[in-house]
């Protein structure tokens, strides 16, 4: 048995949109014998969708497994309004300065595969979503009978008594369609919640990248430096401070396999749709409040946490 509990690798289905750090997420799922990605759905977000999609096809291409499917998403918000991207950030094409080739193969498949994927593992398999919610609550609406087999569901987004980072209430992955993640909030089972409480303590220094790229045996040990580089660069901008980068999306992924390095509190969630509050997540934290189902990270025991990276990133 792994160290969570349901059999030796857990089996992931991952909606991203890769973007660095959930570039970092799919490398760590390649890496992690404990995590067997079953499939990957891609979407907007910090790129646009063919974009995420060729990132993704990309980072698998270089491990050598083209037998994961991608699944490309949607390309937009529910809401009617212009998506915004962030080149400043994961830059242009959303892996820092690293190009993927302008002419490659790779194979797509339909969103139905979602369906088949759950219908294969069943119990066995976890969802865990760490970009704009769209594509999971369009799965919601299409196969809900099949998201009532799925474990349990594991969400980046929010940010709980804690400022936003693209406004000052509000996280990215809820602020860009905050209808779907409340759908998503509401519908979704065995939800686990990791919002900015956690992943932004989640820092990637120069250090651990250093050994990183002298890890021979990891194929994406090359494009590492220069990745935390770029990333870095804005987070020295906008968090005066910090000694490295969050790597919020890669947390998600890991606390999968390791729960226990982040502390949580049992509440369900909501998101505000409009106003000047959009995209703000809150939960009823009064007193005489009920608790609720879902577990929200709010605390990340950080040696837990560079333990658990390097043993993946940087084995002995």
């Amino acid at each position: 048995m792994g160290r969570g509990g349901l059999s030796i690798a857990k089996k992931i289905l991952l909606f991203c949109d890769p973007g660095i750090d959930d570039s970092l997420a799919i490398m760590y799922c390649i890496l992690e014998p404990e995590i067997e990605l079953v499939g990957i759905v891609t979407s907007y977000g910090n790129v646009t969708k063919d974009q995420a999609t060729a990132n993704a096809a990309y980072l698998l291409q270089l491990a050598g497994r083209s037998d994961i499917p991608i699944i490309p998403g949607t390309s937009m918000p529910v809401q009617e309004e212009d998506t915004t991207f962030y080149p400043e950030i994961h830059g242009r094409n959303g892996i820092g300065p690293i190009q993927p080739p302008s002419r490659f193969q790779y194979q797509i498949y339909p969103f139905d595969s979602i369906r088949v994927i759950i219908e294969k593992h069943k119990n066995e398999l976890i969802i865990v979503d760490t970009g704009r919610s769209t594509s999971l609550a369009t799965a919601f609406t299409l196969f809900a009978e099949q998201m009532k087999m799925v474990h349990s569901f594991y969400v980046m987004g929010g940010a709980f008594f804690v400022p936003g980072n693209v406004t000052a209430l509000a996280e990215a992955n809820f602020y860009g369609d905050p209808s779907s993640s409340n759908f998503v909030l509401k519908y979704a089972h065995n939800l686990v919640i990791t919002p900015l409480n956690v992943t932004q303590s989640a820092v990637l220094t120069q250090e651990i990248v250093n050994d990183i790229t002298k890890n021979k045996q990891n194929a994406y040990a090359f494009m590492m430096d220069p990745i935390f580089k770029y990333y870095y660069e804005f987070y020295k901008k906008s968090v005066p401070g910090i000694p490295g980068a969050p790597i919020h999306d890669l947390l998600t992924v890991m606390i999968v396999i390791n729960p226990a390095i982040v502390d949580y509190i049992h509440y369900d969630a909501k998101v505000i749709e409009d106003s000047e509050a959009k995209g703000m997540s809150y939960i009823d934290y009064r007193p005489t409040s009920k608790k609720g189902r879902t577990r929200i990270a709010v605390n990340l025991h950080y040696e837990a946490f560079l333990e658990e990276f390097r043993k993946v990133m940087v084995p002995k």
